[in-house]
């Protein structure tokens, strides 16, 4: 089968349009139709209905444009890896994590990232949705559970419990609750239960909504739970990473908590050899061991002071 011709017929069916295929690829409207129709007569069959507004795919239209998604996915995978034969780390690197940690962990640590290769081009894919890594949706993932795929690399990063932070200008007005039967007289924010969540956090929530809580805000994101909470609207219910980065932020109720999530980073298995991959990993878990330590450091001189 014509290379071109697939290569043509999978710009229309992206645009929708023979227009502005013709656009992407240079050429006239007049040249991708007949690339288009000679791959139709070709296959003997009708790859698009035509009608004023655009094309739509047909049915076997939709078969082979699965099938040249796929080897498009391919070949970017090969291209990726040939850039990465350099010895220099540049070009694009797309990152996909959870609102929470790439807006409150991940994104203010960038910089170091950023000044050690200045010719890395991050996209940053913040969403709770789990990308597919082997169709190349993203190239590393750091998610809040192991990955199910076969074919991915993956590495444990860290663990992270979710717990209840307030300031301490709302304990001062409020009164800090010692017990989880205290939370009842709070306003608790937290993430929506019908939000996407690790099942931990979801638990924890569904725990504490049980002591008839008097009000509540739900956010569907950690940051938008922290920002409340910085602003002083209540109780709020967030990952404990967040304690490094907001030390004013106080822990409540010490001994209520979710149990462990673990993190993990992961990558697909063609792209082991990535220069670019092996850049961003070892620069997470340098940031991940020097969080340990912040961390610890935290958590002992507020135990000093109580």
């Amino acid at each position: 089968m014509d290379w071109d011709k697939l290569r043509i017929f999978h710009a229309v069916a992206a645009a929708g349009s023979l227009t502005h295929a013709g656009d992407m690829l240079h050429l006239s409207q007049s040249a991708v139709s007949r690339q288009v129709r000679a791959l139709e007569e070709a296959l003997n069959t009708v790859l698009f209905h035509r009608h004023a507004r655009g094309l739509i795919l047909t049915e076997q239209g939709e078969l082979l444009f699965d099938a040249t998604r796929s080897m498009n996915k391919r070949i970017e995978a090969a291209t990726a890896r040939i850039r990465d034969s350099e010895e220099e780390v540049f070009g694009e690197l797309r990152v996909t994590t959870t609102i929470g940690f790439g807006s409150l962990w991940l994104a203010p640590r960038l910089p170091k990232l950023y000044e050690k290769y200045p010719d890395l081009n991050i996209d940053l894919m913040l969403e709770e949705r789990v990308l597919d890594l082997p169709m190349r949706e993203a190239d590393v993932a750091v998610r809040m559970k192991e990955p199910s795929q076969a074919d991915l690399i993956r590495k444990k990063l860290m663990s992270i419990r979710m717990r209840l932070y307030a300031t301490p200008e709302y304990i001062a007005e409020h009164g800090e609750p010692l017990t989880i039967e205290d939370i009842s007289q709070h306003r608790l924010i937290c993430q929506n239960p019908r939000a996407a969540q690790v099942s931990a956090g979801m638990t924890l929530v569904q725990q504490l909504l049980t002591q008839d809580i008097r009000s509540t805000l739900t956010v569907n994101n950690y940051f938008g739970v922290l920002q409340s909470v910085l602003s002083g609207l209540g109780i709020g219910v967030l990952p404990d990473y967040i304690i490094e980065d907001f030390p004013s932020v106080r822990r409540v109720i010490p001994d209520l908590e979710s149990s462990e999530v673990p993190v993990f980073l992961a990558f697909p298995e063609e792209l082991r050899q990535s220069k670019r991959i092996a850049a961003f990993r070892d620069f997470v878990q340098e940031e991940i061991f020097a969080h340990r330590q912040t961390r610890k450091a935290l958590e002992v001189g507020r135990a000093d002071k109580v």
